[in-house]
């Protein structure tokens, strides 16, 4: 069991990693001026077709998963838990070990781990692909290389986790599709790899939107994303979300 001041020691930790990534987020608000010109932090989400390639709609209700690692946690769930037919959001981390699989070593940048979010949805309202289009379009920008917006390292990687060949071709053939469709005006280097474990984050970290929606790093970064999810794609908008908080 952890003893008394180690504990100290990594609540501390982690309140100074928080309290750092806030300050990154007014950084970036000074220098909006030049920042607002990607889609890091608050800029425009895009506009993205549909996969060309994608399941049906399953005509009875069914479960699936799918995990998706773009920049910090916080945001990326918060989108997903205003899917329609998202049953499940989970932060947490993936691509590592689980002796490594909490905040203060993963944010370290070291340990193969990327925040992640695990999504659990009803195959009968919402496909996989339209999880992707949400993806690629508003939770993250696909083309920064292990960053995103005010946060640096491979722990913010973009990549996607499949967790079935269905899933991997379906990926594949709708990155491939944004390519060559020139959706972006730089290249994709989302990564693509099989899901070997994912790690729940600790409590705190779990419907962090929802509980802190006035934290300048929230409302700068990843209350932009949820807006434009709704404005987007109003078919797939779901209100109130569904937080982890309300399994408990």
């Amino acid at each position: 069991m952890m003893g008394k001041n180690e504990s100290t020691n990594n609540l501390e930790n982690n309140m100074t990693r928080n309290i750092i990534r806030t300050a990154g987020a007014l950084a970036v608000a000074l220098g909006a001026v030049t920042l607002l010109a990607t889609r890091g932090g608050a800029s425009a989400a895009t506009m993205l077709p549909a996969p060309a390639f994608d399941d049906a709609l399953a005509t009875t209700k069914g479960g699936s998963m799918a995990v998706f690692s773009g920049g910090c946690f916080w945001g990326v769930q918060a989108v997903f838990q205003h899917v329609k037919g998202v049953t499940s959001a989970v932060s947490g981390y993936a691509g590592g070990e689980v002796s490594t699989a909490n905040y203060d070593r993963v944010s370290d940048g070291n340990t193969g781990h990327a925040e992640s979010v695990r999504v659990t949805f009803d195959t009968s309202e919402v496909t996989y692909g339209q999880l992707l289009k949400i993806f690629f379009s508003v939770a993250h920008d696909p083309t920064q290389l292990n960053f995103q917006g005010p946060d640096h390292g491979t722990q913010y990687r973009s990549e996607i986790w499949y967790t079935t060949p269905q899933q991997k071709t379906i990926a594949e053939s709708y990155i491939a599709q944004l390519t060559k469709s020139k959706a972006f005006s730089a290249p994709i280097v989302t990564k693509l790899e099989p899901l070997s474990n994912f790690f729940p984050a600790e409590a705190y970290h779990q419907d962090y939107f929802t509980q802190h929606p006035n934290q300048p790093y929230i409302v700068y970064n990843d209350a932009p994303k949820v807006a434009a999810l709704k404005k987007m794609m109003p078919e797939l908008w779901r209100d109130p979300p569904v937080l982890v908080g309300m399994a408990k």
